[in-house]
């Protein structure tokens, strides 16, 4: 296999990770292990992205303690970071803005990066040295200079966040279209699940099924959010469901109580305010 002709894939997660627990890395891993096994895919990195405190979720904590947890956790990963870009900003961000921000991050990385990656492209007087023939493999390169160059940002999901497409008001249509058609869907759904039934009966995701990877989990685990701040709430143990320096720091900071369950009750979470007063207009 030339590794060359991998292609390069950025898996981004976007959700409230509140708390991050096991199961959202294990999202990571499972995905990576499934790109690898195609044999025609390179992760070559993983990204979280805690929602913003204006998503307005009930029980939602603040962003910071969210993306100080998922610091922590993935603090021993070699491939997966979090990027509290989504977080900072002001109002809440639909989900493809966020898949298009990495994108272009990854098309224009920063300045210092782009002068280290072009030194050794201008060594002087290399390539004339070269029999002319060798000129040609160079000018194939520049005719299709994304197939390489532009990793693909995939959006990583467990099966949930796909059947979310169907609630009215959550997303916008033309979103979900951009996301399957540009970018791409890697879900990771329980042995059983029926999220193949689901793209199915769905006349858009169909249409795109080559761009939505679906990654069979068969160790499950159910360990999700709501569930371990229910447990929180009730003085219970939570060890061995997220890392422990997770669950250290919640405990140093008193994270999850009755209170901050109450937290944004009543409130229309943010997209159903934008798009219910977009479909009045």
């Amino acid at each position: 296999e030339d590794p060359e002709k991998k292609t390069e894939v950025v898996l981004l997660a976007c959700g409230s990770f509140n708390p991050i627990t096991n199961m959202h890395l294990r999202l990571f891993e499972l995905a990576r292990d499934y790109f690898h096994e195609t044999g025609k895919y390179k992760v070559i990195k993983g990204i979280i992205s805690p929602v913003g405190d204006a998503y307005k979720k009930k029980g939602l904590i603040s962003a910071h303690h969210r993306v100080t947890m998922a610091k922590l956790a993935t603090k021993n990963s070699d491939w997966v970071e979090v990027d509290d870009w989504e977080s900072s900003q002001n109002e809440w961000l639909e989900t493809l803005k966020v898949l298009r921000y990495h994108h272009q991050k990854l098309l224009s990385p920063d300045p210092t990066n782009s002068t280290q990656n072009a030194l050794p492209l201008t060594k002087p007087g290399r390539k004339r040295k070269q029999d002319p023939h060798k000129h040609d493999p160079v000018k194939k390169k520049n005719q299709s200079p994304d197939i390489k160059s532009a990793p693909q940002v995939k959006l990583l999901c467990g099966s949930d966040m796909l059947e979310s497409f169907r609630i009215p008001n959550l997303w916008k249509l033309e979103d979900i279209t951009e996301i399957v058609e540009k970018h791409g869907l890697v879900c990771i759904s329980r042995a059983g699940n029926n999220v193949q039934k689901f793209i199915y009966e769905s006349d858009l995701l169909w249409r795109h099924k080559n761009n939505i990877h679906l990654v069979e989990e068969w160790i499950t685990n159910d360990i999700c959010s709501t569930k371990i701040r229910r447990a929180l709430r009730r003085g219970q143990s939570i060890r061995y469901l997220v890392p422990d320096v997770v669950e250290a720091y919640i405990e140093k900071n008193n994270l999850y109580s009755p209170e901050s369950e109450d937290r944004n009750a009543g409130v229309v979470l943010a997209p159903l305010q934008k798009y219910a007063s977009d479909s009045k207009n």
